[in-house]
């Protein structure tokens, strides 16, 4: 079983993997589901769109909500999160 701060930093390095633009990760929330077998791990983090629209400071923040097995570790699903 993996605690809370491992199901983070899963998500964190998964997000890393598929955004290499992701920039200043941040931890928004976390939730154990009812029956204790998943985490849902809320990043945002700011995606820069292309590198001539940083130069104008035009950066987006996005949030994205982790699916995490708690026995394993295993990141299952990433989806965008409205807010």
């Amino acid at each position: 079983m993996i605690d809370v701060k491992e199901a983070a930093q899963r998500a964190s390095q998964y997000l890393q993997c598929l955004i290499s633009s992701a920039k200043d990760i941040t931890l928004e929330e976390v939730e154990l589901t009812d029956d204790e077998k998943f985490w849902f791990i809320t990043l945002s983090c700011y995606n820069i769109a292309s590198d001539v629209q940083s130069l104008f400071g035009n950066t987006i923040k996005v949030f994205k909500v982790f699916k995490v097995k708690r026995d394993n570790g295993e990141v299952i699903s990433m989806k965008i999160r409205t807010v």
